[in-house]
């Protein structure tokens, strides 16, 4: 089931490196490994994955995937993820390519593979200009709308890019799932505190669809703030969705162990209803 929350509709229209890649990948990979060189001489990859049954990518609407936690997701040479792999995004990837999309999932630069990960670089110019260059290089490669779809920390990242980018590096879209919307301050790590309002969620003209669980105990996503991103955001089209049922739906208290992927926090056992719902979005109706 699933209960949209009517947003604010407004008439804004949204604004429409180089890379080096492996050889085409064999159907038994997970995607064409493409490194970009980012900041300050580091280097980004992301696995291009074409939609399923399809030649080539090209002519498709790409999604760019930005996981949460640390953000490092140790992509192999195959494209394949060696971390993080009970993340919603990482699990929803063949129902992306099953509804005719092509995938860019997005590892963490070779200057944030700690512990930490991308840590408190989620908020920062560079890590937006970073994400530019990956949108503009997917862009260039599948010519067709470049969709920014981030969850849980991801979201951080998500809505930074969205933004501050402008021209072929920004997203067409931008797909928030199980936002970061509460941090907790005082920290040992200061980016523990940041969501995605301490972002200019105002400058972000795009359209913008939220999805978060009404079961989702992890402290730091909760449903009811939902509304107050796209209360700040401008988009041409806004929608807010909450997903409700599933087998996790009468889990106990908030905590931080709810934050994990396999949970109602990353929507577990219903990623398919989720990425229908975000399709149709894309395509220009509701989810």
């Amino acid at each position: 089931m699933r209960f949209p929350i009517p947003a604010l509709f407004l008439l804004l229209p949204a604004p429409a490196c180089l890379a080096q890649s492996s050889p085409a990948a064999p159907a038994a990979t997970c995607g064409e490994v493409v490194t970009i060189e980012t900041h300050n001489r580091s280097t980004t990859r992301y696995s291009l994955a074409r939609p399923e049954g399809a030649g080539t990518p090209t002519g498709r609407i790409a999604v760019v995937l930005l996981p949460g936690g640390p953000g490092h997701v140790d992509l192999d040479d195959k494209g394949c993820v060696r971390a993080l792999k009970g993340n919603s995004l990482v699990r929803s990837i063949p129902l992306f390519r099953a509804a005719d999309f092509a995938t860019a999932l997005v590892d963490a630069p070779s200057t944030y593979h700690g512990e930490d990960g991308l840590g408190g670089f989620r908020i920062a110019a560079q890590h937006a200009e970073d994400l530019g260059k990956v949108i503009a290089d997917v862009r260039a490669r599948t010519k067709g709308p470049v969709w920014l779809v981030g969850t849980s920390r991801g979201s951080i990242s998500a809505v930074n890019a969205a933004a501050r980018l402008s021209g072929p590096s920004a997203p067409d879209g931008l797909v928030l799932t199980s936002a970061l919307m509460s941090g907790q301050s005082g920290a040992r790590k200061a980016w523990v505190a940041h969501s995605v309002f301490d972002l200019r969620l105002e400058a972000i003209r795009v359209p913008v669809l939220v999805i978060g669980h009404a079961a989702d105990k992890c402290v730091r996503s909760p449903a009811s703030l939902m509304g107050d991103i796209t209360a700040r955001t401008n988009g041409a089209r806004e929608q807010v969705v909450t997903v409700t049922g599933g087998p996790g739906s009468s889990t106990g208290g908030s905590s931080i162990e709810a934050c994990e992927g396999r949970s109602p926090h990353g929507f577990v056992d219903q990623e398919a209803e989720v990425a229908a719902g975000i399709a149709r979005f894309i395509h220009g109706g509701h989810y």
